[in-house]
């Protein structure tokens, strides 16, 4: 690779490849949502996705490219990442909610990030109407991961695992002040 032309289909292929990979990684976290208004926004993001890679093509067209996609090991290791969580920690409905509103959360970053990236170089070179659709996509990544902010501070898991630690805590404070009466009373 020795040019910004280059680097920047290679880019762009990359992002095809994430968006394609979270077609499928969307339907799955709507399928595992326990909460209607969970499923929802991941069934509204899966079709947003889907408009997002006919953009991603229509970049390609307009710089009379082939659309090619490069794998893309970012969003693939963010999707084994939620595959591992599920499979070895059997997390209840609730808990897998919170990891899958995180996960989106992760995703989203990451897309921000590839978008700003890609809109530089686009703009650099003076791709205008490649800057108008990154910026579209961009838009809706931004939009998404204020949602999914705004989920996760609504979401709050049945069990949260402290009352066992709050026990052993005040537990382990009486032994220490009886502790100390002992001592003092030696």
């Amino acid at each position: 690779m020795q040019t910004a032309h280059e680097l920047f289909l290679h880019e762009l292929g990359d992002m095809l490849d994430a968006e394609k990979k979270l077609v499928e990684a969307l339907s799955t976290q709507a399928q595992e949502s326990s909460r209607p208004e969970l499923q929802k926004a991941f069934q509204s993001h899966q079709a947003q996705t889907e408009k997002q890679i006919q953009r991603l093509e229509q970049v390609f067209e307009s710089l009379e490219e082939q659309a090619k996609e490069a794998e893309c090991k970012g969003v693939k290791g963010l999707i084994e990442e939620h595959d591992t969580f599920k499979q070895e920690e059997e997390p209840s409905e609730d808990l897998l909610d919170v990891f899958n509103v995180g996960a989106a959360i992760k995703v989203e970053r990451y897309e921000i990030s590839a978008y700003e990236g890609l809109i530089r170089l686009a703009q650099q070179m003076g791709h205008r109407k490649a800057v108008q659709l990154l910026n579209q996509n961009l838009k809706e990544e931004q939009q998404t991961a204020k949602k999914m902010e705004a989920f996760s501070k609504k979401l709050k898991p049945e069990q949260l695992g402290m009352e066992e630690q709050e026990e052993s805590g005040r537990r382990g404070a009486r032994g220490e002040s009886s502790r100390r009466r002992g001592r003092r009373a030696a």
